[in-house]
Parts: C-alpha cells; sequence; structure tokens
C-alpha cells in the first residue's frame, strides 16, 4: 500500500498539532469498553471537538439519561477532576449531542460530520448466528447508509479485529481480506436461521422429548412448573442449536467463530459501502485488548474482558490442565494503545476510495508466548492466591500435554461425575449426601467451564498466526515527538512481567475481591427478624417441623387400633404397597396422599380424634424438630403470623396447634362417622399451595416479598418461589440442587439425640391403653399447658 505523503495533491493535509481541531465526531459504541475509553480521550486530549454519541435507549433510560450515567463512570474521573463540576456541565451542554437509535435503525444522523470512529459491536465470541449477524453486519450496514442519506462525507475510523483473517497460518497482512463470500447472502440465511430453529423446536418428537426430561425433574412440583421448565428448555435449545449454527458455519468458511466471522463481513459492507464507494476509509484491527498500560489511569478497565475469564478460573483453581501450544503467540495490546491508534488513524489524511488498514498487534515486534503468559499468571496467583474458605487456592501447574488428551481426559472425568451423580442422586437425602451433591455439582460446573473455555480460546492459544503492523508502525511514527509519550502506541516499550503482574492481574483480580471472602450458604451471619405484622412465616409440616412421614403416621394410628395379633398383616400389606406409594410420591405428591389416605378407610372419626388428644398427639410431639419451633417463636416473636401448612390431613398436625397462628390442612371424608378413605377436599400441594398463598396474603394483608417460607421436598419450589425469604430444610436431593441453583438458604435441622424414639417402642406405646401420663417417656414428652420442659412456649 502506498502511503499518502503532504505533498500528494490528492491527499487531504493531516490536521494542525495532530488534532481533530473543530471537528464533529460521531461515536457508535460509546457505552462499550473500547468506546469509553475514545470517549474520554476526545473530551480530554481535543477539547474543540464536538461529539455526537448514537446511544440506544435501554428500558426506561433514555439515550441522554444513559449518557449521564456514563459520564459518572471511573474512566472520566481524572477529567472531571481536572475540570471541574461547572466544565462538566458545559461539555455536556455543548459539546455532547445524543442520536437515540441503535446500530441497524441509526435514524437521522446529522450533516456535518467530519469523523466517524464506528466502534460498536457485538461483545461475545459465541452469540447466536442471528444476533451475531445483526449486531456486526447489519449494524454496519446500517450506519453506512445512514450516513449515504444524511449527506455528511466524513473520514470513518471501523474499529474491526485483527482476527478477522480466519483460521490461517504465518502473516496477516495489513489488506483488504481476500475472500470471494457473498456476505449478503450468508446475512440473509443468518437472519433467517431462527425461524428455521424456532419451528424446528416445536415439532411434536422435540416437545415430548422436552416434556419427558421436565415432568421427571418437576413432576412433583406440578403442571404449571413442568410446562413452564419445558419451554425454558425448548427456548435453550434454540439457543444452543443457533450458536452451534455459527460456529459450525464460521469453521466451513475458514473462520474461528462467527464473531471473527461477522467482524470479517463487516469490513467488507464498510468497503463496498464507503470506503470504495468514493469516501475516506481507515480500517483499525486490534488484538485482544485488556486493560490501560498508562491512560487514563494504569490498570482501568470496565469488566471482564477477552482473557480474563480464562485467568479468573486459572486463579480459583477450576482449570488443571488446557489444550493450549506453549510456543504458540499470545497478541494482547492495552486499550489505551488502541485508543490512540483509532484517534492517530482519524487525524491522518486517507485517500478517496483507497482505504487505510492498520493493525495494533504486539506479536510481530513484542511477542508474548502463550507458555510465558501461563508462568505470569502462575506466579501472579502462587503469589497472591485467591481467598476461600477453606483457605488459600493453590494453583494448578500446566503440563500442556496437547489437545487431544485434554480433551480425552475431559470426556472421561464428565462420564464419571455424572455417573457418580447420578448414583447419589438415589441415595436418601443426609447431610452427607448434600455434601457429595454439591461437590459434584462445582466439579460438573468445572468441567463445563473448562470445555466452554477450551472450545472458545482454542484458536486464540493455538495460532500460529503472526500480524504485520507495518502502517501502524509508519502511523505512530508521523505522531509528533511531543505527542509520543502520552498518545503513543509503540508496543516495544511493554514490559510484559511488569505490566501482568503490578497492572493487568491487580486490576482484574481487584473486581473481584469484594466478594472472594463473602462466606456462603450456611456460613453467612444470621440476620435479626424484622419486627412487622405485614409478613408471613409459612412451614411445611412432615420433614420440616416434624421428624416424621406420612406411612409412618398411618401405622401409629392403624396399630393403636388393632390388636397385637393383627401387627405382622398389616406391616406385610403396608411393605407390599411401599413400592406404588414411592412411585405415586415421585410422579405427585397429591396423588400420593390419595393412594395412602385409602388405607384410612373404616377408621371411625371418634377413634381418631381420641388418638390425637392421646397417645398419637403425644408420639408427634416427641417427633417435633426442635430447630423448628425456635424458629416459629423466633417469627412470633416479631410479630410475623405463622402458618403450618400440610398437603395431609390435620390429624397429625394438630397438636402442634398451641405454637402457630394457625394450622392449614385437609379433612378425610367420612359418613356416619365412619372414614371412606377419600379426602374431603383435594390435598393443599405444589402448585395448590401456591395458589392458597396468594389468596391468603391478600386476604391478610401480607407481602409475600418480605415474608418467609421453610419447606424441606421438591414439591415445595412451587410455593416457596412466592416468598422473599425462602429456606430449605434438610431438603431431598432434588430440592437441595434447586437451591443451589436460586442460591435459597439450605439449614440442616435436628432433633436432639435424647429425644429420639426408635419405632417398636412407640408402637408398643400407641398399643397400650394406660393413660399417656403414666406410660412411657414418649408420653411424657407431650407439654402441659405453660410447660417449659422442651424449651418451647405454647400459645
Amino acid at each position: 500500500m502506498t502511503e499518502p505523503t503532504p505533498t500528494d495533491p490528492e491527499t487531504p493535509t493531516a490536521m494542525p498539532g495532530h488534532s481533530l481541531g473543530s471537528s464533529h465526531v460521531l461515536l457508535t459504541g460509546a457505552t462499550g469498553f473500547v468506546g469509553q475509553a475514545v470517549l474520554e480521550r476526545l473530551l480530554s486530549s481535543h477539547p474543540d471537538t464536538t461529539v455526537s454519541l448514537l446511544i440506544r435507549p435501554k428500558s426506561s433510560a433514555s439515550g441522554e439519561s444513559r449518557l449521564t450515567t456514563l459520564l459518572k463512570k471511573p474512566v472520566f474521573r481524572s477529567w472531571r477532576e481536572s475540570v471541574g463540576d461547572e466544565e462538566v456541565e458545559r461539555v455536556i451542554r455543548e459539546r455532547l449531542r445524543v442520536v437515540q437509535g441503535d446500530l441497524a435503525n441509526p435514524g437521522e444522523l446529522p450533516g456535518d460530520i467530519d469523523v466517524v470512529i464506528h466502534g460498536a459491536s457485538t461483545v461475545s465470541f459465541d452469540p447466536p448466528i442471528d444476533e451475531a449477524f445483526q449486531t456486526n453486519v447489519d449494524g454496519a450496514t446500517g450506519i453506512y447508509g445512514a450516513l449515504l442519506a444524511s449527506g455528511s462525507d466524513p473520514h470513518v475510523v471501523h474499529v474491526s479485529t485483527a482476527y478477522v483473517g480466519g483460521m490461517r497460518k504465518g502473516v496477516s497482512q495489513e489488506a483488504s481480506l481476500t475472500h470471494e463470500i457473498d456476505w449478503r447472502a450468508e446475512n440473509y440465511a443468518a437472519r433467517s436461521a431462527r425461524r428455521r430453529v424456532e419451528m424446528a423446536s416445536r415439532q411434536p418428537e422435540v416437545l415430548r422429548s422436552l416434556l419427558a426430561k421436565s415432568r421427571a425433574k418437576l413432576g412433583k412440583v406440578g403442571p404449571q412448573a413442568v410446562a413452564q421448565d419445558a419451554e425454558a428448555a425448548r427456548i435453550e435449545w434454540v439457543t444452543k442449536r443457533l450458536i452451534d449454527y455459527g460456529r459450525i458455519r464460521a469453521e466451513s468458511l475458514g473462520w474461528t467463530d462467527v464473531y471473527t466471522l461477522t467482524k470479517a463481513f463487516a469490513e467488507r459492507a464498510a468497503e463496498e459501502l464507503w470506503g470504495t464507494a468514493g469516501h475516506r476509509l481507515s480500517i483499525v484491527r486490534p488484538s485482544i485488548i485488556e486493560s490501560a498500560l498508562r491512560h487514563p489511569f494504569p490498570g482501568w478497565l470496565d469488566g471482564f474482558k477477552v482473557a480474563d475469564p480464562l485467568i479468573m478460573a486459572y486463579g480459583r483453581g477450576q482449570l488443571p490442565e488446557f489444550p493450549g501450544v506453549p510456543d504458540s503467540i499470545l497478541d494482547v495490546i492495552p486499550v489505551d494503545f488502541v485508543v490512540n491508534a483509532i484517534l492517530a488513524a482519524a487525524v491522518t489524511p486517507a485517500k478517496v476510495d483507497e482505504p487505510n488498514y492498520y493493525q495494533v498487534v504486539s506479536g510481530a515486534r513484542n511477542p508474548l508466548p502463550f507458555h510465558t503468559m501461563y508462568e505470569n499468571v502462575k506466579e501472579f496467583f502462587t503469589t497472591n492466591p485467591m481467598p476461600h474458605v477453606d483457605g488459600p487456592i493453590q494453583v494448578p501447574s500446566w503440563r500442556f500435554p496437547g489437545g487431544r488428551s485434554v480433551e480425552r481426559t475431559l470426556r472421561l472425568q464428565e462420564r464419571l461425575t455424572a455417573g457418580t451423580d447420578g448414583l447419589v442422586a438415589r441415595l436418601p437425602s443426609t447431610t452427607r449426601t448434600r455434601t457429595w451433591t454439591q461437590t459434584l455439582h462445582q466439579r460438573q460446573r468445572g468441567l463445563d467451564q473448562l470445555r466452554y473455555f477450551a472450545e472458545l480460546y482454542r484458536a486464540y492459544v493455538q495460532t500460529e498466526l503472526i500480524f504485520d503492523d507495518k502502517n501502524t508502525r509508519a502511523l505512530h511514527a508521523s505522531l509528533p515527538d511531543e505527542l509520543k509519550a502520552d498518545r503513543g502506541f509503540d508496543v516495544v516499550e511493554i514490559d510484559w512481567h511488569d505490566y501482568f503482574q503490578n497492572i493487568h492481574f491487580p486490576s482484574i483480580t481487584g473486581l473481584t475481591k469484594a466478594y472472594a471472602n463473602r462466606p456462603a450458604g450456611r456460613a453467612r451471619a444470621k440476620r435479626a427478624l424484622p419486627v412487622r405484622s405485614d409478613v408471613l412465616a409459612v412451614f411445611d409440616f412432615e420433614g420440616t417441623v416434624v421428624e416424621s412421614n406420612l406411612v409412618e403416621q398411618y401405622l401409629w394410628v392403624r396399630l393403636a387400633l388393632i390388636p397385637k395379633a393383627q401387627w405382622p398383616q398389616e406391616f406385610a400389606s403396608l411393605m407390599f404397597s411401599v413400592p406404588k406409594y414411592l412411585r405415586a410420591d415421585h410422579r405427585d405428591r397429591g396423588e400420593f396422599i390419595r393412594t395412602l389416605v385409602r388405607r384410612y378407610k373404616g377408621i371411625r372419626v371418634e377413634d381418631l380424634q381420641q388418638l390425637v388428644k392421646g397417645q398419637f398427639g403425644a408420639a408427634m410431639l416427641s417427633r417435633a424438630i426442635p430447630d423448628a419451633l425456635d424458629r416459629v417463636a423466633q417469627h412470633r416473636a416479631a410479630g410475623h403470623r405463622t402458618v403450618l401448612v400440610t398437603g395431609a390431613t390435620s390429624s397429625a398436625a394438630e397438636p402442634f396447634a398451641p405454637y402457630f397462628d394457625e394450622i392449614v390442612a385437609g379433612e378425610m371424608h367420612a359418613s356416619k362417622g365412619v372414614m371412606t378413605g377419600y379426602l374431603a377436599t383435594p390435598p393443599l400441594v405444589d402448585e395448590a399451595r401456591a395458589a392458597w398463598l396468594r389468596e391468603y396474603a391478600a386476604a391478610h394483608g401480607a407481602n409475600l416479598t418480605q415474608s418467609y417460607g421453610y419447606g424441606d421436598s421438591l414439591a415445595d419450589v412451587a410455593w416457596l418461589q412466592l416468598l422473599g425469604n425462602a429456606t430449605v430444610v434438610n431438603p431431598d436431593t432434588e430440592l437441595y440442587r434447586h437451591a443451589q441453583r436460586t442460591k435459597w438458604t439450605v439449614e440442616d435441622w435436628t432433633r436432639r439425640s435424647s429425644d429420639r424414639q426408635v419405632l417398636p417402642a412407640n408402637l408398643s406405646l400407641l398399643h397400650d391403653k394406660q393413660s399417656p401420663a403414666s406410660a412411657s417417656p414418649v408420653a411424657s414428652a407431650v407439654p402441659e399447658e405453660g410447660d417449659r420442659s422442651t424449651g418451647h412456649e405454647p400459645r
């Protein structure tokens, strides 16, 4: 490419002092990482410019309000402090203009624009194919179409990426890309992909499979929960399919991912619509952009960037190995170097119909081998280990065994983890199995993260590509000597060890240290309950307040009413039915309750009531969980309305009436004083309980977002999620997994060992015809009015 010179009559002269002077600049992507830094430089170093900002209104925030919020960010702090509040207000009023719109539909642009800096694009390497094309390709066609309609004829600086050339080896030149792909046809196909995938997702075979999985997972929660989960799974299916569309289409055309593919097409759109259509165009291609070396201050960063999630995952000990090539070149560039190059390109003249190309890179003249980057990361996290509740995290040592070896190990670990997880899911829920579940969940997350990073970064850590930067070096050399220290971008002066150890790594770890020492789950300090009268505290019964289940309760009742000689027959009948009950409970809690209640057929109502007042009630109270009654007392002391809810009948819950403001339970149907084996009303479980809770809260003027709920089973999810303070108590495996995902509080409530009674002793007591007071320790556990022996005071 022929470099323009000041003596060329067709070349516009450079602006005085290498400044934009009083130019009117249109900036896209100002709310993004690079865009913020460009805007800060325009404000601090080019004080005579007028800047129009294309800002998309977001939710209820207008473009103007988003600009006001933007200028309060750390990147602008030094500038604000140097000029003062009055000048900031003047700048907002006189120098900054907001154009409300998005890239694809920017609306009407001003007709006097001198320079355009187009830097807006998707920030994801792996978005759904239609979203990538919409942002990067439609964004380019939209902005260039609007410029043509405006009548402006600016010099456009189009910000792309150095990786835009695709999967190649050797030297990547600073020139127009060489490919013959019809980007318009690809754009049309990508935009129609969502419609095709959406239609495929609604085919019966897909929906049937999704419904089956949701029913197996959430059948106990209720039909609406199943439907909602299936629909969420369908949407996820569509998203993953579209991501895969983008990934495989990019690879089939020779690009690393859909991000670089669409950036390549955006460049071609810029060339065809602007750069070779009678206008001036410069294309700037930075490599991997990271925190600032100097300006606006060392280490400035706006959230995690390209390499940072990988760095932090290593620091957390989550990447035992990685499929990188140790002697490949990792091309990193500080953000202030990129900004300086963009503005230098904007100032430098460009010929009509002859675009300039600048690759802002480090690999050619200041290479950073991947093994050197790894050594820097290991050194930093060995000296400054990430904190953890179990002590500082020890980072792994990588051996770089190669991509195939890592892939084999990863597949093996995924199979082992999935198999172990399936086995643990079948075990009874205990503190130990919940610990295993949490460990397996964390291991699976780590494996998912490793696979994601391996697929996402493979092209960047295995590359054999070197980027030429001859034009960029010449651009830097054209700067006046007195400006090079502040506005230069000579990569040779970067000391990578110093940059990483003292600037970049402290910057990215600083983004997380505010949260690093926060204890998780049950380790968090308990806060006092707020005193207020519009709060409910809703408690499930079996497994939450009482250590008993419906089968055990039925046995206590039935065996107390039949001769001992009939016990073996009743035991055998019940044990024969247990598999049927388990299947019903797995499918639907209400079905299980209905099935079990059938066994009450023929029991006299009067006999059951006597048992509740006597031995059966005593046995139930003996199985109370003290932690639960303590929590009930705390809620009542805070003025909260305490409600005990059971999906079964009231007989087992009735003895707990002194402890709660209200007990809500079902009743068994009776005819002529004898139970028929049917329920009088549908069981109050899962979604039925959620519907009841909404009505109950409305009737009592309760604020659900401030209320509390306690449950132990996956079936409780439907109503627990309505409450602002959900706690799962001794949860089953499925509920524990849900609590881990939703960040609900998990607590273990246990009975005192001295209170435990073995089943045979209880059954013997219940058959005993003595009075409760003279029977056994179980009967004596019933508190008399005002009795404090159990540590709880009745109402």
